[in-house]
């Protein structure tokens, strides 16, 4: 079953103001992430399969997933430049 994206406001902002090429790897990996995801990011500290991080070449998010209701809350993004 795909997963809803959700953002907070400060990551969303954040996502949105990098540049373009470092934007869109974050953006399909975020995708890759509504298929399966616990494959397609790492443990956030304890492996709890609830925090979870995503990390690209120049950014990484930290992720909340829902599995109750199937959503991944983007809680935080890093732009590394």
């Amino acid at each position: 079953m795909i997963y809803r994206l959700k953002y907070d406001p400060a990551a969303e902002a954040v996502h949105e103001a990098m540049p373009p090429a470092a934007s869109e790897a974050l953006t399909l990996a975020l995708a890759d992430a509504c298929y399966d995801p616990i494959a397609a990011t790492q443990p956030y500290g304890e492996d709890d399969g609830v925090m979870r991080m995503l990390v690209t070449e120049q950014a990484f998010a930290v992720l909340l997933v829902g599995d109750t209701f199937k959503t991944i809350t983007v809680l935080q993004v890093t732009y590394l430049g």
